[in-house]
Order: C-alpha cells, then sequence, then structure tokens
C-alpha cells in the first residue's frame, strides 16, 4: 500500500520533472547548430518549438517555424507544431498531476489507498505525450532537408524532455510497486495493557 512518504517522493520528483518540462518548452535548443567560421566568429543557430534564435541574425529571435517556411514545407511544420502541441499538453497534465498528488496526499489515508491508480495513469500519459514529442522531433530531425547540413544537433531541450518523460514513468512504477508491495499503512496497533498483565 502507499504511503504518504512514497506520495511525498514522487511528488517532489514529479515537481522536478515538470521544470524540466517547461525548460524544455521556452528555451530555444532543441536543435542547435554551432560552426566556428574561417575569420574566427561562432555562429549559432537554436531551433525552439517556438522561436529561433540565431547569431547571425539582427532580429535576435525569430518566430519558428515561420509562414515562409510552412508554405513550402506544410509536412515539416505540422509535424514540428505537433511536436509543440504535445509538450504543452505535457506541461499542463504535470500541473493537473502534481494537483492530484496534493489532493491525495491532504486526503488522508483511504485517498492514499485508492489514489495510487489515478495517478498512475496520470503519469503515464504524461510520460506518452513527453516520448511522443521527443519521437515526432527525433524523426524530424532525421529526416528533413534543413538539418542534413553537418553541425546540427539534438540539444539540451531534447534531452530535458526525454529525461523529464522518463522521471514520470518512473515515477508511475514506483507508485505501482509500492501499492503492491507494501503492507498496507497504519496496519496493527498492539495496545499495553494498563493492569500489568
Amino acid at each position: 500500500m502507499t504511503r504518504k512518504i512514497v506520495y511525498s517522493t514522487t511528488l517532489v520528483a514529479l515537481v522536478a520533472a515538470t521544470a524540466m518540462t517547461i525548460a524544455s518548452i521556452v528555451t530555444p535548443k532543441w536543435i542547435t547548430y554551432t560552426e566556428i567560421t574561417k575569420s574566427g566568429n561562432t555562429v549559432h543557430d537554436n531551433i525552439g518549438l517556438y522561436r529561433r534564435c540565431m547569431s547571425t541574425s539582427t532580429d535576435g529571435c525569430v518566430p519558428f517555424p515561420d509562414e515562409a517556411r510552412c508554405e513550402t514545407n506544410g509536412y515539416f511544420c505540422s509535424l514540428w507544431k505537433t511536436t509543440s502541441f504535445l509538450m504543452s499538453l505535457a506541461a499542463v497534465m504535470d500541473v493537473v498531476t502534481i494537483v492530484g498528488f496534493l489532493v491525495i496526499v491532504a486526503g488522508g489515508k483511504e485517498k492514499r489507498e485508492m489514489g495510487w491508480r489515478l495517478l498512475c495513469g496520470m503519469l503515464g500519459v504524461v510520460a506518452a505525450l513527453q516520448f511522443g514529442a521527443v519521437a515526432v522531433a527525433g524523426y524530424v530531425f532525421d529526416h528533413d532537408d534543413i538539418f542534413h547540413v553537418p553541425g546540427y544537433a539534438l540539444d539540451a531541450s531534447w534531452y530535458l524532455c526525454t529525461t523529464s518523460g522518463v522521471v514520470a514513468a518512473l515515477c508511475a512504477i514506483g507508485l505501482v510497486i509500492s501499492a503492491l508491495v507494501l503492507p498496507p499503512e497504519g496496519g496493527y496497533v498492539f495496545l499495553t495493557d494498563s493492569s500489568g498483565v
């Protein structure tokens, strides 16, 4: 049976995973390109889910994918926007799962005894969404012409998303194991005899 300490530990891990999810969404480092020119300057191209930051651009960061790219390569845009949607949905599900944890932990023994099933399902959805986003981004990286130039690589945001998905999956597995292996919370309590017998 899952205990308060198991829920609390899992909640801390989930909060860390949620922070990684949000960081991977807002940081434009899903795919990066770095090159040192002959003059010794370093050229950077950092691509995120919603923006692209290039060291050669006077504007700094621009929305990504841009309309021109979507008109010429709608397939790329559809896949990239799918990745963005999956990550946004995963972030929302992370927050909903955290609220679920708080309700179950604060709800007493009865909620803790039954709530693990719901939380495991929610954690499974979070992990599946993140693994889906990672897979789609990886597919785009491997198959789209824009990234065939040597120097492009999957970067920090992609790895943060992968790690966050693994943490969510491990949290779900940990809850299942604790629910099936640990004895019921507050099992038998031996009473002492006040008469001394």
